[in-house]
Parts: C-alpha cells; structure tokens; sequence
C-alpha cells in the first residue's frame, strides 16, 4: 500500500511520514514539499491515500485533490489545516475529500481517523523480490516495543522533561534512536549543515514535545511488533546482539576516555539492516505472503547489508556514526583509526554466546592496536 504526503514543514512532514507508515504492514510512504513535486508523483504512481497541507509554497493542496479526484473518484484523501473554521471545511469538503485534520496535530487522532479510513482498502501484495525492492526504496520502520501508554505519560510530564532524561530513558531503543536522528538531522543539517550524532542533541534540536510525538507515532505502529514466530526469534537475537555491541562500546568509550554516547549508540544501530528485514518479511507475511523458513538464510545474506546501508542514508545519519556502525561487521587491512577498532573490538563480544566477558572485547583492542600501531 503506497501514500503521500504534501507538506512544506520539515517537522510536521516527518511527523506525518511516521504515523501513515505505522498504519498498516507494507505501507510505503512517499513525501512531497511542493505542489508541483506532488503532481509529479500522482502522474507517474498509483496511491492509496493522499494527505495534503492546504497552504504551500507553490500553491494549495486543493490543487491536488481536483487533479487526483479527475482520475479517481474513491481513493481517501485528507486535507491537513491550521484553518478550523466552518468555512474552510465546507470549501475543502467542496473538492470531494475524505477528511479535514486540523493542525495543531493530535496524534491519536489522526491514527484512528486515517486507520478507519483504510479499514476497507485491500492490500496489493507483489512477490517477495518486487516487495522487498519497494521497500527497499521507501521509509522502513524497525520493530519497537515502545508503550503508548508510557509515552503518554510523558507528555503530561513533558515540561519536567530535559532532552538528556529522555535520551537515557529511550537509550536501549534502536527504532526510536534512529527515528529521532533522523528527523533532527533533516531540519539541522539544512539549517547549519552540521550533523548531530546523539539522541540528546537531536531531542535539544526538535524539542521534547516533537520528541514525544514521534516517540508516540512508532508505539502505534501497528506492525511494530514481530508476529511470524519465526521471525521474532531472529528480531530477538540480533537485538541482543546490538544491545551486546552497544554496551561494550560504551564500556571501552569509558576506560579510554572517549565520548561514551556516541559508540553506544553505534552499536545499538549495528543491526540496522537485518531488524529493517524482520520488520518487512513480518509485513509481507502478515499481507499473506508466504516465505518458507528454509529461505531466511539466504534472504538475510542477500537483503540486510542493502537495507542497512539505505535506512544509514535515508535517515540521515551523520557520516561518522555510519562509519562507526560498518566497523562493526567490516574492517580494513589498514584500518588504524581508533574509533573503528574500538567498536571492532566491541563487537566481537556479541558473539559471545552464554558467558559475556567484560574485558575480553578491551584485550582484543589493545591486541588490534599493538598490531596496527
């Protein structure tokens, strides 16, 4: 299932693009700034839902739902306004829309009326290849098990809030981690140019309530959590393993008096793209696919490095976070930069399978630096 999104702020449009993924497994979330970009995509693409600001740079949104409604007289459409008066709303339900969301935006509200909305609307559900290739082109969410009812609390608590509480409280969360990245990095390095490489400096950048609201968007994610049995079990174990990788990283951060937050999170995101897989076979499963157990092996081998490598450019992560996380599977002959052999050396306690030795990943790095140095 494909949507669109027609919004001209970076945050809300990111905000937007969080919560239509999370509606339903397989949805693939395509985001338009300008009008004319839009255009472009409802002439060259097949959607399923339309979300549309009214007010953009080039022009209205109701533009595109006269073009959209000339073709097609059933697909939902949703115009999204600061305007909530009578007026307004009769005018737009004028161009024959399916709902008129006004801004500032509720984010239960919004995930109930769109979800009711696509209640009746079949999935169209390709062949493994062409699936994973399209998901590979768009937005993937990583499995979560974050509380909607935790993070609402939160909001009531959210002027107690600091960006550094938060950051520890969502440390051991890679979906969310890279989420919040993602969406602080697509506003900052537009601004300033300057990448942010932590969870607390990103939280800083967007605010705690824009913080929350994403946090909020990925717990309602209706696939967020793994079905196919299989499945789960791989989601679990490479879990542990970044969880493994993260702590380690941080450990060795400390002893050799290096920024701690940063390697952690490296590590924490170390199985980037092979929970970006679990999450996409879980949807097509879900869809009604089927994918025989015997081909998760290769599947894995063939699929996890591309996912990986997409969700690092399509999140935004900074250029050395990046390179921090492909330490952790790959490391060059000549490689002598510390900061790779620290997480090289941290990773190799994730294979560790019962017993987990503290200080064998530090050895391993004194060992790795002898020799290179």
């Amino acid at each position: 299932m494909k949507a669109l999104v027609l919004e001209d702020d970076d945050l809300f449009s990111e905000l937007l693009e969080t919560v239509v993924a999370g509606l339903r497994p397989g949805m693939r979330v395509t985001v338009a700034s300008r009008l004319s970009e839009a255009f472009r995509y409802v002439d060259d693409d097949d959607f399923d839902l339309i979300i549309a600001d009214w007010n953009l740079p080039d022009g209205s949104g109701l533009e595109l739902v006269r073009r959209v409604r000339s073709a097609n007289a059933t697909m939902p459409v949703v115009i999204v306004s600061a305007r909530a008066d009578r007026d307004s709303v009769l005018k737009a339900a004028h161009y024959g829309i399916n709902g008129y969301i006004t801004k500032p935006l509720d984010v239960r509200v919004l995930h109930q009326r769109l979800t009711e909305l696509l209640s009746d609307t079949p999935a169209r559900l390709p062949a493994i290849s062409s699936y994973l290739a399209d998901a590979l082109e768009n937005i993937t969410q990583l499995p979560s098990d974050l509380d909607a009812a935790e993070i609402l609390d939160l909001y009531r608590r959210q002027d107690e809030l600091s960006a550094s509480q938060l950051a520890e409280r969502w440390r051991d969360q890679p979906a969310l981690t890279l989420r919040l990245l993602d969406v602080a990095n697509s506003t900052s390095f537009r601004r300033t140019g300057e990448p942010l490489d932590t969870v607390r400096d990103a939280i800083s950048s967007i605010g705690v309530t824009m913080a929350l609201n994403q946090a909020l968007a990925l717990s309602l994610d209706v696939s967020r959590n793994i079905q196919h049995l299989p499945l789960r079990a791989r989601a679990d174990t490479f879990y542990e393993q970044a969880i493994t990788v993260a702590t380690s990283a941080q450990t060795l951060a400390l002893r050799l008096k290096k920024q701690p937050m940063l390697f952690q999170q490296a590590g924490l995101l170390s199985r980037l793209g092979e929970m970006a897989l679990v999450k996409v076979l879980d949807e097509y499963v879900a869809l009604g696919g089927e994918v025989e157990e015997a081909a998760f092996e290769a599947l894995f081998r063939e699929w996890s490095a591309p996912f990986g490598n997409r969700l690092k450019i399509h999140w935004h992560l900074p250029l050395g976070l990046r390179e921090l996380i492909g330490a952790v599977h790959s490391l060059g002959s000549d490689c002598t930069r510390e900061d790779r052999l620290l997480m090289r050396a941290a990773s190799t306690s994730a294979c560790v399978p019962l017993v987990r030795k503290p200080y064998r990943a530090l050895r391993n790095l004194d060992r790795i630096w002898f020799y290179w140095m």
